[in-house]
């Protein structure tokens, strides 16, 4: 399976993608664009469906965004565009990495566009999967200063909802298989690095995860023996593992509450002591998921004072 390249603005530095879309269909095709030869493919990834990340132009399955994210005018790239016309120049698109259905996963990329600085940052999400609102809200935001930005399917199209009743959340999550999970993970991470950053100039690669997602991110990190991960931010993780801290070699920035029973504070510290140029911002009264689902005006403040510390973060490891 391979992505082909659209008509529209691109970052030159990066590979391209394409779509085909079927006449009075729902949806785009899912079959591989028909291109010219000159169009460079990417291997084992097929594009379902690309949009400008415009909320007022997204196509069925991405009209998830209910407002535009706010960004930092002074942080896209010292341009004179506004937010907003920063933000348009963000694109989404639905892809398949990998070869067969066992082995294949979903996700979503954003692709900076007239900012790209040529990185990546793979982003794992919460219980409720990668197509819930606040985390493509959250991956927008990061990909309007410059990054590019993955969210993979962890959970294979079944994520948790909030419909369903408590008692069934243990079940559900015994369905969702470490190994399986770790696999996902770096099928996405090997395509990357491989194939989506081959052309790029910088290469690097960081990673960010919140609640479910930060537990898998002090796991991939522990994993990571060929260094290829520059950088972490952990968002209120959990069912984190502390005795992996000194295997992490990466500098990982881990972001929570003191209001948080799902992100212990004593394992948040225990992690940026074992853990090589680990740090810890821990937010007083802050509970879980205040970062990216802010339910007060206090929320709201801390969730873009973390905003802020993440971006420096990022800045400092992939850009400086």
């Amino acid at each position: 399976m391979a992505a082909t390249a659209a008509a529209g603005a691109v970052c030159p530095s990066l590979p391209r993608l394409s779509l085909r879309r079927d006449r009075g269909a729902a949806c785009c095709s899912l079959a591989p664009a028909t291109t010219p030869q000159s169009t460079r493919l990417w291997p084992s990834v097929i594009s379902l469906q690309r949009s400008c990340c415009n909320a007022t132009h997204l196509p069925r399955q991405s009209r998830r965004f209910q407002h535009k994210p706010r960004c930092s005018q002074a942080e896209v790239a010292n341009s004179t565009v506004d937010d907003d016309e920063a933000c348009e120049l963000v694109r989404g698109t639905d892809v398949v990495i990998g070869q067969g259905d066992d082995d294949s996963v979903r996700a979503y990329l954003l692709e900076a566009v007239k900012n790209n600085n040529g990185t990546c940052v793979l982003l794992l999400s919460d219980i409720f999967g990668f197509e819930d609102s606040a985390t493509r809200d959250f991956a927008y935001r990061i990909s309007c200063h410059g990054y590019n930005v993955l969210v993979p399917d962890l959970f294979r199209g079944n994520p948790w909802k909030k419909s369903l009743p408590m008692d069934e959340f243990q079940a559900w999550l015994a369905e969702q298989g470490p190994e399986r999970v770790a696999g996902d993970i770096e099928t996405c991470r090997k395509w990357l690095v491989d194939d989506f950053l081959e052309a790029a100039a910088s290469k690097k690669l960081a990673v960010v995860g919140f609640c479910y997602g930060g537990g898998r991110l002090v796991e991939t990190l522990a994993r990571d023996a060929d260094a290829c991960f520059c950088a972490g931010v952990c968002f209120y993780g959990s069912r984190m593992d502390a005795s992996l801290g000194a295997r992490i070699a990466a500098p990982v920035l881990f972001v929570c509450g003191d209001g948080d029973p799902l992100c212990p504070v004593e394992t948040v510290r225990e992690l940026e002591r074992q853990a090589r140029g680990a740090k810890a911002a821990v937010y007083a009264g802050r509970g879980h998921g205040f970062a990216h689902r802010p339910e007060s005006l206090e929320d709201d403040g801390d969730a873009e004072n973390a905003f802020a510390l993440m971006k420096s973060w990022l800045h400092e490891h992939l850009i400086s």
